[in-house]
This record gives C-alpha cells, sequence and structure tokens, in this order.
C-alpha cells in the first residue's frame, strides 16, 4: 500500500506539533510505503529539512506557491491554448468564485489537462467577466479594481496548485484542509484513489483568526479572503472519504463548517510515553523555580504576552525562571521583536535555548507553560504531563479537557487562563510556583491522563484500522512486514 500524506507548511521543515506527528506515523507503520507532498511557502526552503526521513518515506514532492508568477503564461505563450473558456467551464468557475454548488472536476481538468496559462486567464476577459458579476451580485459598494485585484490574488495560489502533477498513490492523507485537501481532492478526481482528511487545528478557524488580526487586508476584504478558505476546506470535506479530528469540539466546528456527521472519527494524539520514563530529573540543589516552554517561536504561540506576565509574575516570585525552547527562525522578526521586548522589559532569567532535544530539558522544569491564540491537541502538554510535570495553557483547541480531563476522576493537571489574559497568565506562574505540593498532584494528575488515554500505541491501533480499511477498497496489498524499497 502506498500512502501520499499532503502536508502544508509543517513537516519535514519545521518542528513542532504537527510535523512530529506526522513523523511518528510514518514511524509507526514501517510496512507502509509513505510519500510526501510538501506544500511549502518558496524555493528558499528546498530540502531544508529538520528532521531523518523514514526509510519508508521514499519520495518527497515540493510544489511552491510563489512560484505562481505573473508571467507564467508568457513564456510558453504561443504553445498554450488561448485563455477562453466554454460554457460549461465559464458556468463552474463562476460557480466556485459565487460559493455556490461547483462541478470540480471541470475545475480541475481545466487547469490540469486544458493547457490554460493561469496568468494569462486572471488577466483575460473570462475572468474579468466572472469578477464583474461577482462583483455586482455580492460587492457593489467597493471599488471595483481593487476586488478585482483581490480575486486575482486570492485564485493565483490555487490556479497554480491545479496545475501539478500529484503523484499516484492508493490513498491520500491530508494533514489539513487548506491547498492540502485541495489537491488531495484533485488527486483522488484524477487517480480514483481513497482520500482521508487529519485535521490538528481546524484550518479555516485558524485562518480566519489569523485575518481578523491582519493588518495587511481590512474591512469586507477580510470576509473575502475568509470565505475563500471556507470554500477550500468545504471541498475537502466533500471529496473525503473520512475525516478524523483530535477532540469532540473539533468534530462540531467540522460539522458546522459543512463536513457530514457521518464521515468524522475523533481519533486523539498520542504519544510514547514510555520515551520519558529515564529522562533527568532537576538537581535537587537547584533553587530556580523552572519553568518550560516547548514552542516554535511565532504569533500564533503569543510569546510576548508569555513574556510580559513572566515579568509581572517575577515580581512577586523572584527564583522564577522561564526556558523557551524551540526554534526562532520560523519568524525571524517575530523572534527579534521578543528579543526586544525583554530587553525594554529588563527583565532576567528568560533563555530562548533554540531547537533542543526536549528530553534533555522536560524532567529540569517545574512546570509547563503554553499561551497559544490556537491549538488542536497539543503534544507538548502530553510531552509535559508523560514527565510527571503540569501545566498552564489558554483555553484553546483540546486545552480544557487535556487539563480537566473528561470525567475520568484524575483532577486537574494544571490551570487554564484566557487567551492574551497577562494578569489571569501571570498569577498562574505564581500560584504553581508557591506550592510545590499541588504541582506534584497536578502533575500526577497528568501523568494518569496521558498514559490512559494519549499512548501513541492507542493512536497507531485507531490509523492501522483506518489504512487497512482504505487498503482493502483500493485492493492494495497489506501486509505487516517491513516495507522494502525494490531495486
Amino acid at each position: 500500500m502506498k500512502v501520499c500524506l499532503v502536508a502544508e507548511g509543517c513537516y519535514p521543515y519545521v518542528v513542532g506539533g504537527v510535523s512530529g506527528w506526522i513523523n511518528s506515523l510514518i514511524k509507526s507503520f514501517p510496512n507502509i510505503e509513505f510519500i510526501l507532498l510538501a506544500i511549502v511557502a518558496n524555493r528558499s526552503q528546498r530540502g531544508k529539512f529538520v528532521y531523518e526521513l523514514p526509510e519508508n518515506l521514499t519520495q518527497v514532492y515540493e510544489l511552491y506557491l510563489d512560484d505562481c508568477e505573473w508571467d507564467e503564461g508568457r513564456k510558453t505563450r504561443k504553445s498554450r491554448r488561448k485563455a477562453r473558456l466554454s460554457r460549461k467551464e465559464y458556468e463552474e468557475v463562476l460557480n466556485m468564485v459565487l460559493n455556490r454548488k461547483t462541478d470540480w472536476g471541470v475545475v480541475f481538468d481545466l487547469f490540469h489537462h486544458g493547457g490554460i496559462s493561469v496568468d494569462s486567464f486572471l488577466m483575460g476577459p473570462d475572468f474579468f467577466e466572472i469578477a464583474r458579476e461577482c462583483y455586482n451580485r455580492q460587492y457593489p459598494n467597493i471599488i471595483f479594481s481593487d476586488f478585482l485585484w483581490t480575486l486575482r490574488s486570492i485564485y493565483l495560489p490555487l490556479f497554480w496548485a491545479l496545475k501539478m502533477d500529484v503523484p499516484k498513490a492508493d490513498l491520500y492523507h491530508c494533514v489539513a484542509t487548506g491547498y492540502a485537501g485541495v489537491l488531495g481532492s484533485m488527486a483522488k478526481h484524477f487517480h480514483g484513489s481513497s482520500l482521508l482528511i487529519s485535521e490538528h487545528g481546524i484550518y479555516t478557524r485558524e485562518r480566519e483568526e489569523e485575518l481578523i488580526k491582519a493588518q495587511w487586508v481590512k474591512g469586507v476584504y477580510k470576509n473575502i479572503w475568509i470565505e475563500q478558505f471556507k470554500k477550500m476546506s468545504l471541498l475537502a470535506y466533500d471529496k473525503a472519504d473520512a475525516v478524523t479530528c483530535l477532540f469532540k469540539r473539533a468534530r462540531t466546528l467540522q460539522m458546522e463548517l459543512g463536513c457530514p456527521e457521518e464521515k468524522i472519527q475523533v481519533t486523539p494524539n498520542g504519544i510514547d510515553v514510555d520515551g520519558f520514563a529515564d529522562i533527568p530529573g532537576k538537581n535537587p540543589e537547584e533553587q530556580m523555580i523552572n519553568i518550560g516552554a516547548v514552542l516554535r517561536v511565532s504569533p500564533i504561540k503569543d510569546v510576548k504576552t508569555m513574556i510580559q506576565a513572566f515579568a509581572f509574575a517575577k515580581k512577586s516570585v523572584s527564583k522564577l525562571k522561564l526556558w523557551i525552547m524551540g526554534p526562532t527562525d520560523e519568524d525571524e522578526k517575530y523572534a527579534q521583536e521578543c528579543f526586544d521586548l525583554v530587553d525594554s522589559l529588563g527583565v532576567s532569567d528568560i533563555e530562548f535555548t533554540g531547537r533542543v532535544n526536549v528530553k534533555e530539558y522536560l524532567g529540569r522544569m517545574d512546570f509547563t507553560i503554553l499561551t497559544s491564540i490556537s491549538e488542536g491537541q497539543p503534544l507538548t502538554i502530553l510531552e509535559s504531563y508523560a514527565a510527571h510535570k503540569p501545566t498552564i495553557a489558554t483555553d484553546v483547541g483540546n486545552c480544557r479537557e487535556l487539563i480537566y480531563g473528561n470525567d475520568d476522576g484524575f483532577g486537574a493537571a494544571g490551570i487554564l487562563t484566557h487567551i492574551m489574559n497577562l494578569e489571569e497568565i501571570a498569577q498562574a506562574m505564581i500560584d504553581l510556583a508557591i506550592d510545590p505540593e499541588g504541582r506534584e498532584q497536578m502533575g500526577e494528575a497528568g501523568y494518569k491522563r496521558v498514559t490512559s488515554f494519549y499512548r501513541i500505541e492507542q493512536m497507531k491501533e485507531t490509523y492501522k484500522e483506518i489504512y487497512r480499511r482504505f487498503a482493502e477498497e483500493q485492493q492494495a496489498e497489506w501486509t505487516e512486514e517491513p516495507f522494502q524499497l525494490k531495486r
């Protein structure tokens, strides 16, 4: 059986929750041949893998969204079809732009097999008429030229992606909706394969949160972009044979966004709990109270609020030390702003370690913290529990259930706060810092929770059942023997 994983902006270029999950999934099934279709921003990331690829991951295909140059069509225009549409093609592209029910097969065929130049089409008369009709129906009170160029910007990367020759596989496993879901849907259309969507965070909601806060897009144009991401997710939900999510609330959100209830299966994350059994512990002579933050230094993790809250808490508990463990090169501008914030506050005992082996540090922490504005089911919290450490986390994704449980009787494994609430987060740091017995009790509650419900073995069994079912449907070979590349 060959599985094509389709991922956007994560594995194998970025460390973190989703990337770690993908790496663990591949390693959990040495009997399956995996290939990877990685959607990345630009060619500067080409081949810059931060993971050692497992032996059963045999090929990495890369799609660079920034390759969609406006002069793409000019280079070979003489050999290409004129950028005019048939009546059916025009109707379906119009339906798509208007957010109406669309025959996506027609759209896939147009850009993949139609020989049409993306830039010629976007700058041509058919798209102009489609944009004008959409404008007259939905947005007559804004400036048409701005609206037209917004639509061109929205559809340029999408149409570019549709021109990709997606490699053939028995199953396309998309680790998000968005562009990954679009490519998976197109692959199913052309190859007749099965399609599985696995969401960690809810892609549409994450893009919506980013756009609401974004400064580069304003007013009604935010809504236009948000509708585009909703449209892409709805396509993936519609074409998928099955959809997984990490927790019940995520399932509800998927249904609200248009995913049929019968397709959804809740499949919690899992980690290698036993791998944290012998990690180095805290030196008994250590006087500082260590707080660990395992994360990428990026806006979605809201590291600035964490730093400000720490500075406030340290005024009450001078022995606090914050360890920010994770890469700082994903968003170098934001990382520099975090460094500058530490300097401007004049706060001591904040250490940015960069990318590290978390197991070498986690046992030395007294508790961990996560101040994200969006999450799914954070692996860093599960790893904290595996190390018997309680956590402070914002009330996003599945953090509430991870901390308080779902009537499992284990008790609280940390403290939940509201997002961007500096005072509340600071007080949580203080409360855990001054209560060593409470920290120990919460740490044990977390350990019981992770060992009961979030083991890698449990996740593996769930996906083994899913993969075997799709193998049978595709009449693909299934064997328990490790995959070996034929030479």
